[in-house]
């Protein structure tokens, strides 16, 4: 192996396709441990409680269950909603809020195990098992190598015929000894397309595992819009107590005017010129309706998503609703569930 560094001996080359079979195996090993740590790092970007999992799963020892962020946060607003009172409007809504906040927990919790289980353990099976495999048998080969090249090279060296017959046996040994272990290595690193085709079938539950969770999570958030639009349109003091400030209303369309401008069919026209337009006129505009709302009481309207109704604003109404018309159906609107049509 030093007089291979040094260039005082050849080399005995391996083929074409066993080579790039080697460096196939190498960076799919590379890319495999990089893509299996960040993700661990997007289930659970704690470091600290990884490490914890890690200690616990090497000692064969179930880890403490414990709160996860979503979960925790929950917790503290049911908390503070039931210590300002659940009768308040503000302490209702932290209810309600942390309730969601715990479903996006459960809902996390079993990304995280559908995730471990068939994303994360076939990659982990893979380093630790058939690229160890790999790697003990890629070893064999080298050394069956070096073996024939230090025979190659004793009997270039033999001089009496005696140690030149028993040199070109060497030789014959060796070379089939090294010819066996190539077509061994070469028979585990075409397994590495198998492999892959395997990780493909993880990536895609991975995938899914994803898609339901992001679709629960958008669910969970949307009813939750839901019932915070069905509070009334400005919320009492919640102490009950006289002030010499008065207390500003608060509509909860407004509250939620941010969260609904990050959906993806809401226009920016739900704040811009055409609202303000429509309040100081006496005209009417159509609207498209953007998501299911439910009534609070008779003197709303319940709209059902991508339908089309006519609103218009009344003297006195409050800021952020219209009256919407729907054949011979009359009543408020919340504007954030609306999208102006030209």
């Amino acid at each position: 192996f030093t007089e291979e560094k040094l260039g005082q001996a050849e080399k005995t080359e391996l083929d074409a396709h066993l080579e790039n079979l080697l460096s196939k195996a190498e960076y799919t090993k590379l890319w495999t441990e990089k893509i299996m740590r960040q993700t661990e790092v997007l289930l659970q970007p704690n470091p600290n409680a990884r490490i914890e999992e890690f200690v616990y799963e090497k000692l064969d020892r179930k880890a403490p269950s414990r709160m996860n962020n979503p979960e925790l946060l929950g917790q503290y607003m049911i908390d503070a909603g039931n210590e300002f009172g659940p009768g308040t409007a503000y302490g209702n809504a932290l209810i309600k809020c942390g309730e969601t906040q715990k479903r996006i927990g459960t809902a996390d919790r079993e990304l995280i195990q559908t995730s471990a289980i068939n994303f994360l353990t076939p990659l982990r099976n893979f380093i630790e098992g058939d690229y160890k495999t790999i790697t003990k048998e890629r070893k064999l080969l080298q050394n069956k190598r070096l073996d024939l090249d230090a025979a190659k090279t004793r009997l270039k060296k033999a001089k009496v015929a005696e140690a030149r017959a028993a040199s070109e046996q060497e030789v014959r040994i060796t070379q089939s000894e090294f010819d066996r272990q190539a077509e061994i290595t070469r028979l585990l690193l075409e397994g590495i397309s198998s492999t892959h085709a395997h990780h493909l079938r993880c990536l895609n539950d991975f995938v899914e595992a994803q898609m339901t969770y992001y679709a629960q999570c958008y669910q969970y958030m949307l009813d939750l819009q839901k019932q915070l639009g069905s509070f009334p349109s400005t919320f009492l003091s919640n102490n009950n107590q006289s002030s010499s400030t008065p207390v500003q209303s608060v509509s909860t369309p407004s509250v939620l005017a941010s969260a609904s401008a990050s959906l993806p069919s809401v226009s920016n026209s739900i704040v811009t010129s055409g609202i303000s337009e429509l309040k100081s006129s006496s005209g009417s505009r159509k609207a498209r309706v953007l998501y299911d709302y439910d009534a609070a009481n008779s003197s709303e309207l319940s709209l059902l998503a991508d339908e089309v109704i006519t609103v218009y604003s009344i003297p006195g109404m409050d800021s952020d609703w219209l009256m919407g018309e729907r054949g011979n159906q009359k009543g408020k609107v919340p504007i954030t569930y609306l999208e102006l049509l030209n």
